[in-house]
């Protein structure tokens, strides 16, 4: 089994003599203003969650985009600061972006045409020539921050996700000699179908062929990457080692299923401090005597919110004994809400949950809980701690941490995970009670099944799937990927 030491060894051995890179549009930690006082909190979703003991436990460079209010306060004149705020292991270097810049290549090209594009969740993508070319603008400004702080070093650099397709191609030439560049995709890979609507699909292919080595969740969405490699530009493909040459470069296409840090969570998770948050968490919305379901999402389209609502409805209209028994707590944070389809999403939430509430509600209870604000890792790990079931719902995801998360927090081995068939995760943990979200009926009766469930049962299950969990963990992950980068030689 993989462990920070084993990551950390791996490194000081085969790479004291090369920097290490991760770059990313979303940054690990953001320094805000809370009652007048600068704070540096942890950022929100999977990157970071997967990424940021990896940094601790490897002492590397992380590039992002600096997006908080007090992030330019906090820096230094070269835009880094040390992170965690706690331990300072690793160096954060922030890029900073025009209001345009962040509007056309996040909110435009990168979460309204790439992300529809790879969510087979029926939304339709948006193609704009201003999006694409800011967007070509922010991956050449990452380039060329990123080669400032090589110099003449040579360095690994790890990319990671969709906002920076173009950030191989124009790192490899800037410094064609000086770099290994791994690329990571987070998110689904669309079938060739969906993707050849995509109107610059070639530049994005051959920007990403310029890495040395790509990873994907699953080989699924391998298989699909080279289908298009495959109809879209002319190169050499060899299936059976899943790898691309073109030009004389050759690219390895391979699935590394991410994880999250499983002993670290086991050792917080029974700490003071979780234990506190519990207790405050309990007080504030009133569960005792309830049995709590939770849900856990950015909010956004992909991740089945409204499905989960009605499939919760659904329950208390088949089975209204239950009325007075149990709440279901959701927790988001807002999303990239300056685009129409995400304000519109908040709206229908907000409608549903008033509509639910109402149509169930008794005289001193009322069956959803939803709330929208920041979690720090304690609470996080507190909220999911109290929790007898998790919900993950997605309509499709590459992944999905919160998942794995739940798993690594049950150190009793209770609690029963309901896991959405459409989500990367529900291949390795088969033991959930898997659902179809779109299925109103059926994903009513899982949760159903999961409330009734007998306690054995219960543990039988956490326990094979903490197996799993504790087995491929986040530095299996990260250590795999840095073991395959460092068969790659720089070239004189």
């Amino acid at each position: 089994m993989w462990t920070k030491k084993d990551l950390q060894q791996l490194i000081k051995n085969n790479m004291g003599d090369y920097l290490f890179i991760v770059v990313s549009n979303r940054q690990p930690y953001v320094n805000v203003f809370k009652k007048g006082k600068m704070v540096c909190q942890r950022g929100a979703g999977g990157v970071v969650t997967a990424l940021d003991p990896v940094m601790q436990a490897c002492n590397g460079l992380w590039v992002a985009y600096g997006n908080g209010e007090a992030d330019k306060k906090a820096s230094d004149k070269y835009g880094k600061i040390k992170v965690p705020p706690d331990k300072q292991n690793y160096m954060l270097k922030r890029v900073w972006l025009t209001k345009e810049q962040e509007n056309g290549y996040y909110y435009g090209y990168s979460n309204e045409a790439l992300w529809p594009l790879c969510h087979m969740a029926f939304q339709r993508p948006i193609f704009r020539k201003e999006d694409w070319d800011y967007y070509k603008t922010v991956n050449e400004k990452f380039a060329k921050t990123i080669i400032e702080e090589v110099g003449d070093k040579k360095a690994f650099v790890w990319i990671q996700d969709y906002h920076l397709c173009l950030l191989p191609k124009y790192l490899k030439e800037m410094a064609p000699n000086q770099l290994i560049i791994a690329h990571f995709w987070h998110i689904p890979w669309p079938n060739y179908d969906a993707f050849r609507i995509c109107p610059q699909r070639k530049d994005l292919l051959e920007s990403m062929l310029s890495s040395d080595l790509l990873g994907f969740h699953i080989r699924y969405h391998c298989d699909s990457f080279l289908d298009a490699i495959d109809r879209e530009v002319e190169s050499k493909i060899d299936r059976e080692r899943f790898s691309v040459v073109r030009n004389n470069h050759e690219t390895l296409i391979r699935p590394y299923p991410i994880s999250v840090d499983f002993e670290g969570i086991n050792e917080l998770v029974n700490s003071k401090e979780v234990a506190e948050a519990e207790k405050a968490i309990k007080e504030e919305f009133d569960l005792s005597g309830l049995k709590v379901l939770l849900g856990l999402d950015r909010i956004d389209y992909t991740k089945g919110i409204p499905e989960r609502l009605l499939a919760i409805d659904k329950l208390l209209e088949n089975h209204p004994d239950l009325k007075e028994k149990i709440v279901f707590l959701q927790m988001g944070e807002l999303s990239r809400i300056h685009i129409a389809k995400y304000k519109d999403l908040n709206d229908e939430i907000n409608a549903l949950v008033e509509q639910i509430n109402w149509k169930h509600s008794t005289e001193n209870w009322k069956p959803i809980v939803f709330v929208r604000r920041h979690m720090s890792l304690e609470e996080l790990l507190a909220f999911y701690r109290i929790g007898d079931i998790c919900l993950v719902s997605s309509l499709h995801d590459g992944m999905n941490l919160v998942a794995k998360e739940f798993i690594a927090s049950r150190t009793d081995e209770s609690g029963v995970l309901v896991l959405s068939q459409f989500t990367g995760a529900a291949r390795e943990l088969a033991d959930a009670t898997l659902i179809n979200p779109y299925d109103c009926e059926q994903f009513s009766e899982g949760i159903y099944a999961a409330l009734t469930m007998p306690a054995e049962e219960q543990k039988k299950r956490m326990k094979k799937m903490r197996e799993i969990t504790q087995s491929n963990n986040i530095f299996r992950w990260a250590g795999k990927v840095i073991s395959e980068l460092l068969k790659f030689e720089f070239r004189e």
